[in-house]
């Protein structure tokens, strides 16, 4: 199952639910992929603690190493006797960045990535962190997806760009489309937001997760769900991801 988790801007946390998801995935004793394709600015690496990662995409794009070679086993520790976390990073030096941006790549050769690594690490899951917006990575990514998680604030901007990302894919055909709202005040309330939120655009949302100062303790270092497990924000993430898995029975 591909899942792309998607925004139409930034900052809504899109990075930090994909790999906690990911890390939800895998305590059910899943094989789980991520796979960064948010080149210009990659960064989901970090949450996994590979600040300058040995191997990278952009190393297969460029044809320097096989696909094979690209991942990195970032299993937690804590999930050791469980399931497994592979993920194949964008490279942040500033010289490859400059390269993605300037010469650009051919999208076919992401969907060879994608079966490729699947096949390679026998993965249940392939998450795909995307660039935010209308661009061509992305929407390549949203049209090979078996499931679609928008990712948005409660904030007017977003509404209306994620209202133009949803027409997006629906006339790209993909099968599945899920919202996940984040960074929701906890005063605001909860149930009548969901209901506004699927009226609005037609689509189950998946859950509502509360703005957590406490992320901020550990600056975008690690994953908050095994930092604080006993956190409704981690327990949100973790209702998100058993909706997910109940998607493919």
């Amino acid at each position: 199952m591909i899942i792309t988790t998607h925004s139409y801007r930034g900052g809504t946390g899109k990075s930090n639910a994909t790999a906690n998801l990911a890390t939800c995935f895998a305590g059910s004793g899943l094989r789980v992929g991520v796979i960064d394709i948010d080149l210009p600015s990659p960064g989901i690496h970090i949450l996994f603690g590979e600040d300058e990662p040995a191997r990278t995409i952009n190393q297969v794009l460029f044809h320097r190493i096989p696909t094979k070679e690209a991942f990195l086993d970032v299993t937690p520790s804590e999930l050791a006797d469980k399931g497994k976390i592979f993920l194949m990073p964008g490279s942040p030096k500033p010289s490859d960045i400059a390269q993605v941006v300037k010469q650009g790549y051919a999208m076919e050769e992401m969907v060879d990535i994608f079966r490729e690594f699947t096949k390679a690490c026998a993965l249940d899951l392939l998450l795909v962190d995307t660039h935010p917006g209308l661009n061509e990575p992305s929407l390549f990514s949203i049209t090979v997806s078996d499931l679609v998680l928008m990712v948005l604030r409660p904030d007017r901007q977003d509404y209306q760009g994620t209202a133009v990302t949803l027409d997006v894919a629906r006339k790209l055909g993909v099968p599945q489309i899920r919202l996940l709202v984040n960074k929701a005040l906890v005063s605001l309330d909860w149930q009548a937001l969901s209901a506004t939120i699927e009226k609005t655009y037609g689509e189950r949302c998946l859950g509502i997760l509360p703005q957590a100062d406490e992320m901020m303790r550990y600056g975008g270092n690690g994953l908050f769900c095994l930092q604080e497990p006993d956190h409704p924000l981690s327990k949100g993430l973790a209702a998100v991801a058993a909706s997910i898995l109940a998607l493919r029975t």
